[in-house]
């Protein structure tokens, strides 16, 4: 074959290419547009429409059949749910303030003590014998006091000794009281209401100051500690309600309160540290359980489209969207994907449709024709009646 022939069917070839891929490709006339050449796809459009008004019924008619489905509104992070760890409200571990031999424990694990009620006593009997001498002493002082002020009156003692007799006896009431405080310290007394825990020791241990003599629990409310994404840090204050449901126990739900939320994120995992606060009078929870927390929020609404209806072109994403029976482009902004839906960010309301199927020959502005509406409900067929049965004779 001479070299013009083949020249002349390859120059066909590829003008029979180019006019199929601007007609059949949905992102030809975008990018027809960037190039400048946007009166291409125009010009072709023109040669394709009817010359006349004496073409079939077909040709006058919707050109493009199409599946469309409709348009529905969807929420999203309108829901927090984490897990958490509970704990007491108070909690405080009893160290004694002195050394010294436990002589006797009056209290067992599991009991139920006030703030101020004695655990333990240490041996005293150094102490008690300083309480006597500081007494001792105290009365000393008094007396003499008595005696110079009496004498004073008299001007038979200086004032100078007035004053060093008040001197000595304030030294001796203070001298008292610190042997009446050492006294006091070898009892081991609770500092919060609460339920007492295993006791690790037993009398006649020899106990210091870093000894843990008991750990004592107020565990009338518990404390659940738990973490929540960045998303949620503005929308949780205190006294915001949630619910939490023991991991142990599924079908128990309780109600809460936030009782603390930390003021700043976690830097390493961009989580708030959030804590709640759960009733326990019945006493039915212990510190260290799990809880599931849920929490509610007014959530970001969002179109929600069949993930068919999203295409793409040189912009972005888009859709095809039916507005008086022809097709319209409209660009989206991806926001979710579900395993049924897509979320989008775009101008599309609730109970508009897109174009499911058939969207390789939309153009826009064509016209449609509908052949399917996905999601469309039902004929109702309640308001026929049965067809009566007539019998021969």
């Amino acid at each position: 074959m001479a070299a013009w022939k083949q020249f002349l069917v390859v120059l066909v070839l590829l003008v029979a290419a180019a006019l199929a891929w601007v007609k059949f490709f949905p992102g030809a006339p975008d990018i027809l547009a960037s190039w400048g050449m946007d009166w291409a796809h125009a010009a072709i459009a023109t040669a394709e429409k009817p010359s006349g008004g004496g073409g079939s019924a077909r040709q006058r008619g919707p050109q493009t059949p199409v599946v469309i489905a409709p348009v529905s509104v969807a929420t999203i992070n309108d829901k927090l749910s984490a897990i958490g760890t509970g704990r007491a409200n108070k909690s405080v571990t009893v160290n004694p303030y002195t050394n010294g031999r436990l002589t006797e424990i009056l209290v067992e694990s599991g009991q139920r003590i006030a703030k101020g009620d004695v655990i333990a006593r240490l041996d005293s009997e150094a102490e008690e014998i300083a309480v006597d001498r500081a007494r001792i002493g105290l009365e000393d002082a008094q007396a003499r006091m008595d005696r110079v002020t009496a004498l004073r009156s008299s001007n038979t003692v200086t004032a100078v000794q007035v004053t060093d007799a008040d001197l000595a006896l304030s030294n001796a009431r203070l001298a008292l009281r610190d042997s009446e405080l050492a006294l006091e310290r070898r009892s081991i007394v609770t500092p919060i209401s609460g339920i007492v825990g295993i006791l690790p020791v037993e009398a006649g241990n020899y106990v210091t100051t870093q000894t843990a003599i008991v750990t004592i629990e107020d565990r009338s409310t518990i404390i659940v500690d738990f973490w929540v994404p960045e998303r949620y840090a503005s929308g949780i204050s205190v006294g915001s309600p949630l619910a939490a449901t023991p991991i142990a126990r599924p079908n128990e739900v309780l109600q809460g309160t936030v009782s603390a939320v930390d003021n700043r994120l976690d830097e390493d995992s961009r989580t708030l540290l959030v804590q709640a606060k759960l009733d326990n009078a019945g006493d039915t929870l212990r510190p260290g359980m799990s809880f599931q927390v849920t929490m509610k929020f007014p959530g970001d609404t969002y179109p929600s489209v069949d993930p068919l209806a999203i295409q793409w072109g040189t912009d972005g994403a888009f859709v095809w969207a039916v507005r008086d029976g022809r097709a319209e482009r409209v660009s989206v902004r991806i926001v979710q994907r579900n395993t049924e839906s897509v979320l989008v960010s775009a101008e599309l309301a609730e109970g508009d449709s897109v174009v499911t199927e058939g969207v390789h020959v939309v153009r826009d502005g064509a016209e449609l024709l509908i052949a399917s509406n996905r999601n469309a409900p039902p004929p109702d067929t309640g308001a026929l009646a049965p067809a009566a049965s007539g019998s021969g004779t």
